[in-house]
């Protein structure tokens, strides 16, 4: 239970990217009072997890349902999330870990940014859900209580970088906030690689191959 706790917390901080999110709320709501910023923080953030934990609880009957197995799912997630840990090594922007640029120039004419693009794709975005249902899906009933405690763990930490998003930014500055990015893009590519070997070994594609040969 301890090691997928940490492995689901170290990919749920890679996959949502709570520096991120904080900056962009900050970008996007700096003409707002601060009342507004912060109803629109926890609205967002309530949103985006009532999304997540359905996905989390719902994922495994789902993948069922469209006659997916875990195995190409597993598969399929590791070389999402691995494409996704590429962009955040290289500092590069792309619609799994952030918004688009389309999506940003249509939040800045918006008055409320809490359901776009706050918890949809900020913090809710596709390399997150499709992280909730890999992990959640197939493990005993200890280990998805520790993929929901992670995950709400990294909401609450996303909310507290939104609060503090002014200060935090003042500390960290563009370097350090790259430089933890690029720690945790690292970290989230290694854990994709060992999502697409397991996904492999668990298709027993190749298993199949030598067994007919």
């Amino acid at each position: 239970m301890t090691d997928i706790f940490w492995i689901a917390l170290t990919t749920f901080i890679a996959t949502v990217g709570p520096l991120d999110v904080a900056v962009i709320y900050a970008a996007l709501g700096e003409q707002m009072s601060p009342a507004a910023k912060r109803r629109m923080a926890l609205r967002g953030v309530l949103l985006a997890g009532a999304i997540l934990f359905a996905f989390a609880l719902a994922g495994e009957a789902l993948l069922r349902g469209m006659g997916i197995s875990q195995a190409a799912f597993r598969a399929a997630g590791g070389v999402l999330l691995l494409l996704m840990g590429v962009d955040m090594v290289f500092a590069r922007e792309s619609g799994g870990i952030s918004a688009t640029v389309a999506e940003k120039r249509d939040a800045e004419t918006r008055e409320d940014i809490s359901v776009f693009p706050l918890a949809m794709p900020l913090i809710a975005g596709p390399g997150t859900i499709g992280a909730v249902i890999l992990l959640g899906a197939g493990g005993e009933l200890a280990d998805r209580a520790a993929v929901l405690a992670a995950l709400g763990l990294v909401l609450i930490l996303t909310f507290a970088a939104m609060l503090l998003a002014e200060k935090l930014h003042k500390l960290l500055g563009v370097a350090g906030r790259q430089m933890i990015i690029r720690v945790f893009g690292f970290l989230l590519a290694a854990l994709a690689m060992q999502f697409l070997f397991d996904g492999i070994f668990e298709s027993r594609i190749f298993q199949s191959r030598i067994l007919s040969e």
